[in-house]
């Protein structure tokens, strides 16, 4: 009898110490709609995070939202385009925006172009990779807000900014290195359009034309309709089970030129299915191109 209750005093205390775990769980939609934004402006937890440039973000806004323009997240570095900040850079800009680790983030973008709706999910990417997990993404961004006509302020907010005490999820990051020693073991996923995959085309600052060894394609625009809004979750499940499979629990890290357009489909595996390890590589194709030795194929869709 003294032994079952140490043995529940035990469990007890396991999930005592494990409620600091849950309580940093999701629990925000990944994708929400306009109404239910329009609904929760005045949620004291929230932050609305506009990305789009500050004349465009003066000119009309959402209520309440704040401005911190895409190129704060992601910036050039070692001569490479869109690359994470140092993990204490990113954290100042976090903190300057008034986030917490426990905020709900909501980032807006425009839908004009394909990097527009992908510069929004990369946002998200390196929002969740800093340690905010409660990110999600207004569907259909400004464009869909005002296409609604919901209401458009054109005051400037400043945020509430202080000092932001996160830890940086490595796990979500792939290295040039690492994605060498996975090939042929995860789910290498080419996140560009079918040409550059094939090999006929390529941007001029990529070296090569081509793609990883082994790796399968699965292009991020066409994760959205034609209005700038997700396709379904069932669309998407589709498309994602049709290219890798529905086991939920294998690796995979998504590529594409220089790490924006790959967080498309990195944020529906992870945030919208439900896989469980995935991973983005932000060097991409920009870097590993540069190196003679890296296993690249062209002209092929194996």
């Amino acid at each position: 009898m003294k032994g079952k209750k140490l043995r529940l005093f035990y469990l007890v205390l396991a999930f005592v110490f494990a409620l600091p775990l849950f309580a940093l769980a999701r629990n925000i939609a990944p994708v929400v709609s306009m109404d239910w934004l329009e609904k929760s402006l005045n949620n004291s937890n929230l932050i609305v995070v506009d990305i789009r440039k500050v004349e465009e973000y003066k000119e009309g806004n959402i209520p309440n939202s704040i401005n911190v323009f895409y190129g704060s997240w992601a910036i050039k570095k070692n001569g490479l385009d869109n690359e994470l900040p140092e993990d204490d850079d990113l954290f100042d800009v976090i903190g300057s925006a008034g986030i917490k680790a426990g905020s709900h983030v909501v980032v807006v973008g425009k839908t004009d172009t394909a990097t527009d709706l992908v510069n929004m999910t990369r946002v998200a990417w390196t929002l969740i990779y800093g340690g905010v997990e409660n990110v999600a993404i207004l569907d259909g961004g400004f464009n869909k807000w005002k296409e609604g006509k919901k209401t458009i302020s054109t005051e400037t907010i400043k945020p509430k900014a202080g000092t932001y005490q996160g830890k940086a999820n490595k796990s979500l990051f792939a290295k040039k290195e690492y994605v060498v020693s996975k090939i042929g073991k995860a789910n290498i996923i080419d996140t560009r359009m079918p040409d550059f995959f094939f090999g006929v085309s390529k941007l001029d600052f990529v070296e090569r034309a081509g793609h990883v060894k082994g790796a399968v394609a699965l292009p991020s625009p066409w994760i959205f309709a034609k209005d700038g809004t997700f396709k379904s979750k069932e669309d998407l499940e589709a498309m994602a089970a049709g290219v890798i499979g529905k086991d939920i629990s294998k690796e995979s890290i998504t590529y594409c030129d220089t790490g924006r357009l790959c967080s498309g489909w990195w944020f529906v595996l992870r945030e919208m299915l439900g896989y469980k390890d995935v991973k983005a590589y932000d060097g991409s194709s920009q870097e590993f191109m540069k190196d003679p030795n890296f296993p690249v194929v062209k002209y092929s869709w194996q």
